[in-house]
């Protein structure tokens, strides 16, 4: 660590994610732009030795996290106002910023090991940051129908996260909606054992089970008319949920079930409860008709 003193040369060469700024700029390289990608600052002097040794491991570490960190380098000879409104009184100091605010800092020659610790730390917070604006933007994209848009968003987060579920079942529904179950198949393979069962996960896994049964229009004629025929009989009921709820029915297949549990509820070795349970996994933990028929379900079971 080297006590302020001296007079500057010219700065050193800046990389592609590392530029030199001065007190004029600072606001906009490291202020603003923090609010989108964090920013690390380093107060340095071309007199100070350990800053000799920091500099080019800290250009070096940020080059390779391409983006995700930036580097503003502050020669406090050229820039003392600046310097002393940071209170910096010794070099190397690098200090943080995030959001516009400095969060974490040290001084003195780190060695690399603990650099890239100081690093990682701010990368997973650029990380995160985009993982979550790109969820929501990807959830937008949904509700504007606009599905297409919603995959690339949900394939660029599991470039970014290759774990997160959320963007696993995403990406997996987009692929069901455009008439892709392999692909739907190869991106829940992504999924890690110990996340098998979250829920996003396995809603699009229900999805995807029932997304390869038709609803036939004239299937749904033949099946009420055998149930009109024989009301007690359980496997047309059971057979006409199915389809009703492939085309759409969904409330219309949930009384269905309800009426086979009412009657019988161990017909077929629970059939109709394990059917439900897969429609409620399909339909999402949240969707209004799961929670009224999770209601329903228990009123009939716990009777």
């Amino acid at each position: 660590m080297a006590i302020l003193t001296g007079n500057a040369p010219a700065a050193p060469p800046a990389g592609p994610t590392v530029k030199e700024s001065n007190t004029k700029n600072f606001m906009a390289d490291v202020i603003e732009a923090s609010r989108t990608t964090p920013v690390l600052v380093d107060f340095w002097a071309p007199w100070c030795g350990p800053c000799k040794q920091l500099g080019p491991l800290l250009e070096k570490i940020v080059n390779e996290q391409r983006g995700a960190v930036r580097l503003v380098k502050i020669n406090i000879d050229e820039n003392q106002q600046l310097a002393a409104q940071m209170r910096i009184q010794s070099i190397p100091a690098v200090f943080a910023f995030v959001n516009g605010q400095p969060v974490d800092g040290f001084m003195g020659a780190l060695p690399e090991s603990q650099l890239r610790q100081f690093i990682a730390k701010l990368s997973s917070q650029s990380a995160g940051g985009e993982v979550a604006s790109m969820l929501e933007a990807a959830e937008e994209a949904i509700a504007e129908g606009d599905t297409a848009g919603a995959g690339q968003l949900y394939a660029q987060v599991l470039h970014l996260d290759r774990e997160n579920t959320k963007a696993i079942a995403g990406l997996a529904r987009a692929q069901l909606q455009t008439g892709d179950p392999d692909g739907a198949k190869a991106t829940l393979a992504l999924v890690p054992p110990a996340k098998a069962n979250d829920p996003d996960i396995l809603s699009v896994k229900a999805q995807l089970e029932l997304s390869g049964k038709t609803a036939d229009p004239r299937e749904i004629a033949r099946l009420q008319a055998e149930l009109g025929a024989n009301p007690r009989d359980h496997q047309a009921r059971y057979d006409l949920a199915t389809v009703l709820n492939n085309a759409g029915r969904r409330e219309e297949a949930l009384d269905h079930l309800l009426a086979i549990l009412g009657k019988d509820r161990n017909w077929n070795d629970e059939a109709a409860r394990k059917q439900l349970v897969q429609f409620f996994d399909a339909w999402g933990p949240k969707d209004p008709l799961t929670l009224t028929g999770r209601r329903r379900l228990s009123s009939l079971l716990f009777s």
